[in-house]
């Protein structure tokens, strides 16, 4: 196997399209790469909640912000607002919805295989 790789995100290996929702998932063996877009009016409670039930998000997601801002709110109370730019890590038990009418896009990397982006798989 080659030591390069490269996919494109208008090709990807998953697509996911809950309610305001697209993610694109690339893999690479262990590691995978997805593209979130979330449009304004976006809420895990709300868009994603209904597809894998529990009272909040059980995935962790590491990634960084391309565009728009998205507001966080983990079960334990504590609260974060992440912008364009920003480098972000949410470990699992939050909420998070979309800020603003601009919408966000974002970047994450998990393990591949694991649950990964906005939801966790059931």
């Amino acid at each position: 196997m080659s030591t390069l790789m490269k996919k494109s995100f208008d090709d990807p290996d998953e697509v996911k399209t809950p309610e305001k929702t697209h993610a694109a998932t690339v893999n690479f063996g262990t590691v995978a790469a997805t593209k979130i877009v979330a449009q304004p009016g976006w809420k895990w409670s709300e868009c994603i909640k209904p597809h894998v039930g529990g009272d909040s998000c059980q995935a962790g997601h590491v990634g960084m912000v391309l565009q728009g801002t998205i507001h966080v709110v983990s079960d334990d109370g504590s609260e974060i607002t992440v912008t364009a730019g920003d480098a972000y890590t949410f470990a699992p038990g939050h909420d998070a919805w979309v800020v603003g009418d601009e919408e966000f896009i974002a970047y994450e990397f998990n393990n591949a295989g694991k649950d990964y982006a906005v939801w966790q798989s059931n």
